[in-house]
């Protein structure tokens, strides 16, 4: 079985981040033995002057796969864990949602993409997770941090939204390495071109500053982009900016 989790606005400018307390999260929950966690994707909402948010305006999620059923445990676990965890003047939101338990997964995934380019109410979050049957709470402040947090699973749920949380390391020399020493050496599912381009084994990727991967057909994606032919003629691959990552 596979249950979504997402946590929203758990912040303020001096604490750490809604990614921290979700990696945290995890970590106790996996010593609890309630599942095995997956990686936290960060879903960036919609920027406006009347959404207020700590920096980003962004939810994160993750999944975790498990035997029996955990909801009550979990439930219990995560309210308990946002009410000491969550900074001052946060407003924080949690869902919860069983995939399997779902009862119109297209609806809420049109409710995520909502999210990213309109201004949705609490109202809206609460009578969508109702009728979707799906755990939807606040735990302080004003608790709009539930809009966001429906909306980091609905965008999840679909499998084309998102960064994953943190940068990728490879154990390996060199800021130069072949697509296959990529894929060996680290959980990313492919290497794509941002033109939809997938890159063989036998490339080469210059890896840049910050290497961070995206979620792409349900699938840990690390996107690149062309730069000029090399003078032996051979295409040059990079890995894409900060930028050029900001729409996922």
């Amino acid at each position: 079985m596979k249950t979504f989790v997402c946590i929203d606005d758990t912040d303020n400018l001096e604490t750490r981040g809604t990614g921290e307390l979700a990696r945290q999260m995890i970590e106790e929950l996996e010593s609890m033995g309630l599942g095995q966690c997956s990686d936290i994707t960060r879903h960036q909402l919609y920027f406006h002057p009347d959404i207020p948010y700590t920096s980003h305006n962004s939810a994160m999620c993750f999944i975790i796969e498990h035997r029996d059923p955990i909801f009550q445990s979990l439930k219990c676990f995560a309210e308990d864990f946002l009410l000491s965890n969550s900074a001052e003047g946060s407003d924080p939101g949690l869902c919860i949602a069983e995939i399997s338990s779902i009862k119109d997964q297209l609806e809420l995934m049109n409710y995520g993409f909502r999210a990213k380019k309109e201004i949705l109410s609490k109202a809206l979050a609460y009578e969508t997770a109702f009728r979707l049957d799906i755990h939807l709470s606040e735990h302080g402040g004003t608790g709009g941090g539930v809009i966001g947090a429906l909306a980091g699973v609905a965008l999840r749920l679909s499998g084309n939204d998102g960064r994953f949380k943190g940068k990728i390391y490879f154990p390996i020399e060199g800021n130069t390495l072949r697509v296959g020493d990529i894929l060996d050496n680290s959980n990313i599912t492919k290497v794509q071109s941002l033109e939809g381009r997938i890159l063989e084994a036998h490339q080469e990727v210059v890896l840049g500053e910050k290497v961070k991967a995206v979620l792409l057909n349900h699938q840990k994606v690390l996107l690149v982009y062309s730069m000029p032919h090399d003078k032996a003629g051979r295409q040059i691959w990079h890995t894409c900016t900060k930028q050029q990552l900001s729409v996922y």
